[in-house]
């Protein structure tokens, strides 16, 4: 109750201003037509090239220095370059801008992983994974009906321009705000370590600080594996791999789905926002269920690679349901439920064979590799749509991205549940 709910919010608002390019983008290409399905995709994923280079140092920073003081950083910065977005005019101006919010915001995530170990012990840290994750469910729920009305201002006599800005600037700036605010607080809000939390009695610190220094000494066994050492273990590559794959459909999806049901339906923007709603919702709940489920059964590899191939599985079906509403928003619910349920599993196996700085440059390698399939999978469906005047082929392609995935982390040998020791 202390953590968990900063960490919601913060994150909350972080996944707003990186996604909110897709709702958008709906007015904004009107005002700038040289803005296409490819140029988007390209500005919308080119953020994870920012993040990509910074993300490894930022979760580093959080193991070695401080996590309240570094998220704070990235929290006002990242809010200042997304309420910059307002005012790109040229498709180079976007670039940059998204280039540079990716900047801002790495470390954020990777480094939010490394602070719950600092909290949680292995037994319960799917769960609290599972409460900090379900952020970006929460936030494509609440976030379409407040773009969507921002996004009326400056559309006709009855909505005029606001201090010369007209919606889609104002969807950027609005969001932009709340991270510059919600950073300075998290200074005051957030806690380093059990030992300098002035809300747990002595005991209570030493005990769970002993606790985690258990399992520290546990995963290392007398020899502390150092962070080079970690980045060139095959298991670290083959989860980097595995997560390249899942956030190539999952961010594709976040950034696309929006268009796709308007290019498909051809609805107001009113029932449209209504829509995208849906699939965010079922995830939510499939979030919490996963985490809830991985902790319970001590269990994390099914945990991980079957919600996985779930989702694929949608996205296969997703292009033969054109023409039929409701089957096309039942298979992106189940697809967005597959991309958020194997989280909090996926995200407990690094613990499981690594500590301290290995775990935390670990972490931060995985986040960095893998999210660049958040640049590969918008610019490919954004190219697609463009060369192909359909979506069709790019479902075809992240499903079998998904498929790779879920092998991985089926055939990896980790986070298997193990039988119960006797006595």
């Amino acid at each position: 109750m202390r953590l968990l709910p900063v960490l919601f919010v913060s994150y909350m608002i972080a996944y707003v201003d990186r996604q909110n390019v897709a709702v958008a983008k709906l007015t904004m290409v009107k005002d700038m037509p040289a803005f296409t399905d490819a140029v988007i995709g390209f500005g919308a994923g080119i953020f994870f090239l920012g993040y990509f280079l910074l993300e490894i140092p930022g979760t580093l920073m959080v193991e070695r220095w401080s996590a309240r003081k570094w998220i704070c950083r990235i929290m006002v910065s990242w809010g200042i370059m997304a309420a910059l977005t307002a005012y790109v005019q040229t498709p180079t101006h976007f670039y940059i801008v998204r280039f540079l919010l990716g900047l801002a915001e790495a470390g954020f995530f990777p480094g939010v992983i490394v602070y719950l170990t600092h909290w949680f012990t292995s037994r319960d840290r799917a769960k609290a994974l599972s409460y900090f994750l379900i952020a970006t469910p929460f936030a494509q729920m609440i976030s379409p009906k407040i773009s969507n009305a921002l996004l009326k201002i400056g559309s006709d006599a009855a909505h005029p321009p606001v201090l010369g800005m007209v919606g889609w600037q104002w969807v950027y700036v609005f969001w932009g705000i709340p991270a510059v605010l919600l950073g300075f607080g998290v200074l005051w809000l957030l806690t380093d370590r059990p030992r300098q939390a002035k809300w747990l009695t002595p005991e209570e610190a030493e005990a769970l600080e002993a606790e985690l220094e258990l399992e520290r000494q546990a995963k290392t066994r007398g020899k502390r594996m150092t962070v080079l050492e970690a980045f060139k273990h095959p298991k670290v590559l083959l989860l980097c791999a595995a997560y390249f794959c899942t956030v190539m459909c999952s961010y594709s999806m976040e950034f696309f789905m929006p268009s796709v049901i308007n290019d498909w339906y051809q609805m107001s923007m009113n029932k449209l926002t209504w829509l995208i709603i849906l699939p965010p919702t079922l995830a939510l709940c499939g979030q919490l269920f996963g985490g809830w489920s991985s902790d319970h059964f001590q269990e994390r590899r099914l945990h991980a690679c079957l919600p996985i191939a779930m989702g694929a599985i949608a996205m296969l079906c997703a292009p033969f349901t054109k023409g039929n509403l409701p089957l096309t928003i039942t298979c992106f619910m189940v697809a967005f439920a597959g991309f958020k349920m194997y989280m909090p599993a996926f995200w407990s196996l690094p613990s499981l064979f690594l500590a301290e700085a290995a775990a935390a440059g670990s972490i931060g390698l995985i986040n960095s590799v893998g999210n660049l399939g958040g640049l590969a999978g918008p610019t490919l469906m954004g190219w697609v749509k463009d060369n192909t005047g359909s979506f069709d082929i790019g479902f075809y392609v992240l499903c079998g991205s998904m498929l790779i995935s879920s092998s991985i982390l089926f055939f990896l040998g980790l986070g298997i549940k193990q039988p119960a020791k006797t006595s």
